[in-house]
Formats: C-alpha cells, sequence, structure tokens
C-alpha cells in the first residue's frame, strides 16, 4: 500500500503494484547469505551496493547541511550504512518514488490530527518539551498511540495551565503521570517517563528560569543551536550509541521538539529557525516500515524474521542502530532526490512528516520494529 497525502493534507491510499515490484526483488537481484565476519555486507551478498554516486551525493549533502552535531548525525549514519550487516538501501527504488511523486512532497499540516495543545505563547514551548521528553515506545500497549500522550497532556494544561511548572515537574512519579494523562494502567517504561519529566523539570529550573521560551531564546533562531543545547542541557535527550565502535548520534526527540516548535507556530515567533533545513529526520519505528514497505529499506532474512514475528530487538545492538542510522540515510537520499527533480530545496522534516503520517494510517502496527527504549 502506497499512501499519499494531498496538498490539503487530505489521506488518499492506493495500492501501486508497480512501485512495489520495481523496488522489491525485480531491482536487486540474488539471495541473502546471512553475515559472516565484520567484512559481511548485504549488498556483496547480492552483488549490489548503495553507495557509489548515491554515497557521493550524500557526502556533499553531509557536508554542508547543519551545524557540528547535526553533521555528526548525517556522517555517523552514512558510515553505518557504509556498513551495515543486517540492513540495505535500495537506491533504485528511492529514484522510483520520487519519479512517482513528481519531485513534490505532498504538504502535510503539522497538527493534522487535531491534538495538540497551542496558545501562540511560551506555554506551547513548555507543552513541547514535555511532551517531546516523553516521545517514545508506545507499542507495548496496544491501545496506546502518540496521539494519547499529545492529546492527554494538551487536556491536563487546558484544566491548570501551571501543570507543567519547572517545580511542579520535579515532583512527579510514574502513578502521577499515569492521573494526568487519565491511562487506566500502567505506561510502557512509567518510571523512565516520570523520570525524563524530573529532568526536564530540574534542568529548566536551574538554567532556563524554569521556562522551555528562554531555551529556545538561546539558541537565537537557529534549529542547530537549540538541538545542541537541548542535548547539552538535558541527558535524557541524548540519544546516540556505539557501533563497530564508532559512535553514532541520532537525537531523534532532540530534533523532533525544534519541529514541532516550527511546526506549531508555523515557522514565526518562538517557531522561527533560519536554518530547519539542516536537521534530519526523526529515527522511529514508524517511518522505518513505510520504507520498507515501499522498497528502500531491505532487511536480511533473519532481521525480517525478527520484525516480522515482532521479536525485541536489543536497544544499541547492530540490527537496531542500522535500522535507524539506514533511515536518516535513506530519507537524506530521497530528499535530494525529490529537491532534484522540483529544483527546489525539500527539507528533512516535510519528508519526515509526510512518511511519518502516511505510516500511521496505512502500515500496520505489526510491520513495526519492536525496541524497548527511550529514544523513540
Amino acid at each position: 500500500m502506497f499512501a499519499l497525502l494531498s496538498t490539503a493534507g487530505a489521506v488518499c491510499c492506493r495500492t501501486s503494484s508497480a512501485l512495489r515490484s520495481g523496488a522489491r526483488g525485480q531491482e536487486i537481484g540474488g539471495d541473502w547469505t546471512e553475515p559472516r565476519g565484520r567484512e559481511a555486507r548485504w549488498g556483496r551478498a547480492v552483488g549490489w551496493h548503495w553507495g557509489g554516486v548515491c554515497s557521493d551525493v550524500l557526502s556533499v549533502v553531509v557536508r554542508t547541511h547543519g551545524g557540528r552535531l547535526i553533521m555528526e548525525v548525517r556522517a555517523s549514519c552514512l558510515w553505518v550504512a557504509d556498513h551495515a550487516n543486517y540492513v540495505a538501501i535500495n537506491a533504485k527504488a528511492i529514484e522510483h518514488v520520487a519519479e512517482h511523486m513528481q519531485g513534490a512532497v505532498p504538504s502535510v499540516e503539522w497538527d493534522f490530527e487535531k491534538i495538540h495543545f497551542y496558545d501562540g505563547g511560551p506555554l506551547t514551548a513548555q507543552y513541547m518539551l514535555v511532551l517531546d521528553a516523553m516521545n517514545f515506545c508506545f507499542w507495548p500497549d496496544d491501545e496506546l498511540h502518540y496521539e494519547h500522550l499529545a492529546r492527554g497532556l494538551r487536556n491536563a494544561l487546558v484544566a491548570d495551565p501551571k501543570a507543567f511548572d519547572a517545580d511542579r515537574l520535579q515532583s512527579y512519579t510514574g502513578p502521577m503521570l499515569r492521573k494526568l494523562l487519565n491511562w487506566p494502567r500502567e505506561l510502557p517504561l512509567e518510571e523512565e517517563r516520570a523520570r525524563l519529566l524530573r529532568e526536564v523539570g530540574s534542568v529548566l529550573a536551574k538554567n532556563f528560569a524554569g521556562s522551555a521560551a528562554n531555551l529556545v531564546a538561546r539558541a537565537k533562531k537557529s534549529a542547530v543551536d537549540l538541538v545542541e543545547l537541548v542535548a547539552g542541557n538535558f541527558p535524557g535527550f541524548r540519544d546516540h550509541t556505539v557501533y563497530k565502535g564508532q559512535q553514532v548520534f541520532i537525537y531523534k526527540r532532540a530534533q523532533i521538539f525544534v519541529a514541532d516548535l516550527w511546526g506549531a507556530f508555523k515557522g514565526q515567533g518562538i517557531g522561527e529557525f533560519k536554518d530547519i533545513s539542516s536537521i534530519t529526520m526523526f529515527a522511529d519505528y514508524v517511518v522505518p516500515a513505510v520504507l520498507r514497505a515501499w522498497g528502500i529499506l531491505e532487511y536480511s532474512p533473519c532481521l525480517a524474521e525478527k520484525v516480522d514475528s515482532q521479536e525485541n530487538i536489543a536497544p544499541g545492538s547492530e540490527e537496531e542502530v542500522e535500522i535507524r542510522a539506514c533511515t536518516i540515510t535513506a530519507v537524506e537520499l530521497l530528499r535530494e532526490a525529490l529537491s532534484n527533480r522540483t529544483g527546489e530545496e525539500v527539507t528533512s522534516v516535510q519528508v519526515d512528516w509526510w512518511l511519518w503520517s502516511s505510516g500511521i494510517q496505512s502500515i500496520k502496527a505489526t510491520d513495526y520494529h519492536h525496541a524497548l527504549t527511550v529514544y523513540y
């Protein structure tokens, strides 16, 4: 199923047999061989590798987009993609999707589901930071989704505008959070969510006079600087790991906080960032499932079996890191392909929102990879 979003944000789902057949099998020949040793490659196993021209293009993107931290995200994820054993990027499928889209990325409104709090002022920034501090790991509860967190926090703030004051945040426990969200049972990773809330309250009180808006102001309208400020001040947002001895940076929740502000404020006021095009997509478990369904990501048989059987994949394992890093790299390549067709800059945020919106409406939850983690 290839879900397309119209320019008005409405959803139109339709079958695209050409996309599926062109992206899977037909363009990638050969049989899988499981990796043997550190140098085994999916690409080498089947006589195809994603590098070459695409690697050269992305290397330019790495050098020209973003500040130091964001460059490290792109560069480290590119390195993982180039050394991956379990996940491959199908460059032909990327071109096929870009051609199918005729270079245009469907417009997706930031709050197309109408579930977020917004008052046009500092309280919205406070809400966004609280939301993205806990924006992870919904899948263990079949009935819990992102919308429940976003709407639950919105309702709590409408009922009590001081609910997210820094001193209040520092006192939250798991049961208190559950009550705040009006959720009938224990949340997945509930105590971790409460701990991260307390961390947000403590850091805001200590470094930013209790205000997320002050945090944003310190970045001086730079998305890159705000990501670095968030990662530098809030340990719970430091989404990085080690892969084959190399440090890999992802920073999903730090970057999505910036994008949420930009989307909520429509690029104005608190949400104005002169370099929003510098940040990457937000590597979660929805977008990889979309890219896999479209043939852009290919999994080895052993990884495919784990994902399809909903087996938990260890956070920080080679398989999990490859899924996330290859997702970021694939979206960068797709963004470049779309930009080249239109002659206009397409941002990773636009592509992410399009893919994520398509995923939650056309991809089954059973297609997501499962990793029990606070990062996504």
